[in-house]
């Protein structure tokens, strides 16, 4: 098996992301990968997936992932059944931090418990 195609769940992760500016490359054995992810969510998955197959610290890749806006953890569009607390508990892995996400949101939103489809939400840097 190539080392591209052993790391191709990151790659088509970075595709379904829109990584911007984005290369891969295979040199010796080594797959050099590199892009512009959107928010830091999306650059700690795209390093979660590569540990995932290659280990803590993967010996046949090298990769650059840049945050274009550093400013938030991610930008989030709700769907419809969702809660700010589902939402904390995917981002933080703590529902409970759903008070973050509310207050970093209080321009559109005025109580926790009414979120609609489509908004799109600001998940802050904790």
């Amino acid at each position: 098996m190539s080392v591209k195609a052993k790391y191709q769940p990151v790659l088509d992760l970075g595709e379904e992301f829109g990584i911007q500016d984005g290369y891969v490359k295979e040199e010796g054995g080594v797959l050099k990968i590199g892009g512009t992810a959107a928010t830091q969510y999306e650059k700690n998955a795209m390093w979660d997936k590569i540990k995932e197959i290659g280990g803590q610290i993967p010996t046949d890749l090298k990769a650059d992932i840049k945050v274009a806006d550093e400013s938030v953890y991610h930008r989030h569009t709700v769907a419809k059944g969702e809660t700010l607390g589902k939402i904390a508990k995917h981002y933080y892995g703590d529902a409970m931090k759903y008070k973050e996400i509310f207050e970093a949101n209080s321009n559109i939103l005025k109580n926790p418990d009414l979120i609609y489809p489509d908004q799109e939400l600001v998940i802050p840097n904790l």
